[in-house]
């Protein structure tokens, strides 16, 4: 039996509530980083597969800028936050409050480099600090690493390790909106969270998901 066959809505239900309360602490420390109110919210949390997670981030092809984190403690796995490019520049140009970065030609741009990162870093300390508080477990972040390439390099060291003995990846989409534009300024970004194949069972079974 496949997990895909055995979490239940309420499981999923339950990583999505998880994924808000850390959605609501990350955007207190991101409205302070960009200096203007932003909303954050997270619509939906699914279980994908390989082949649905590259698509989820438009294909392995598709280039894009992540940060990732090796998960310690007492699950361990792989985590990204995954932008699309453009997405990343906006969000770089509103916290150094400067139009002039480009991923075209700055990419020795180490201050902006290093706010995309930590705006990573603290969405996905943000969510794995609520997940810890939930399930009681102890569970550390790394230090965030910046990556810009394709999804399928990327993503290519943590599927190969889940790959060993799973399928599967929680994939939590995450809204942000700045409350004070009057422009179009939402911004869709993806966390993939890869628990290491041992650590899946973990998780789920602080959920109620028993696989035996």
């Amino acid at each position: 039996m496949s997990y895909l066959d055995s979490i239940t809505h309420l499981q999923l239900d339950t990583l999505k509530e998880i994924g808000n309360i850390g959605a609501g602490n990350a955007a207190t420390a991101l409205s302070l980083l960009v200096n203007k109110p932003v909303m954050m919210s997270v619509p939906s949390v699914k279980i994908a597969t390989f082949d649905e997670t590259m698509e989820l981030a438009g294909g392995a092809d598709n280039v894009v800028a992540s940060v990732y984190m090796r998960i310690e403690g007492d699950i361990t796995g792989n985590m990204y936050f995954i932008l699309s490019l453009s997405q990343a520049t906006r969000f770089i140009n509103q916290m150094t409050g400067s139009n002039q970065f480009s991923f075209d030609h700055s990419l020795d741009d180490e201050i902006s480099l290093s706010a995309l990162t930590e705006m990573g870093n603290i969405l996905s300390g943000s969510y794995l600090s609520s997940l810890s508080d939930f399930t009681g477990m102890k569970i550390y972040p790394s230090v965030p690493v910046l990556g810009i390439d394709m999804v399928g390099a990327l993503l290519g060291y943590g599927l190969l390790e889940f790959s060993q003995v799973g399928d599967y990846a929680i994939i939590i989409d995450t809204d942000f909106t700045e409350s004070d534009s009057k422009e179009e300024k939402d911004v869709n970004g993806h966390f993939f969270l890869l628990p290491d194949p041992e650590s899946f069972d973990t998780l789920f079974s602080t959920l109620g998901v028993n696989m035996e």
